[in-house]
């Protein structure tokens, strides 16, 4: 069973939302403010400082 799932996170500058891959291979910035809110890991990617994870998506039993 997959791991792996989207989720809405808010970045901690601008307040604003997007949609981000739970396993992103490359760095996440804010569409908006330009802010760094995801870092790839290898796995699964590390949220930055302050950023806050709303909803997740396709979690399985979820």
């Amino acid at each position: 069973m997959p791991r792996s799932y989207f989720m809405c996170i808010e970045c901690p500058q601008c307040s604003s939302k997007q949609i981000v891959f739970s396993h992103a291979t490359t760095r996440v910035k804010c569409l908006v403010c330009g802010k760094q809110l995801l870092e790839p890991t290898g796995g699964k990617a590390k949220l930055l400082e302050g950023v806050k994870v709303l909803e997740r998506y396709g979690v399985a039993g979820g």
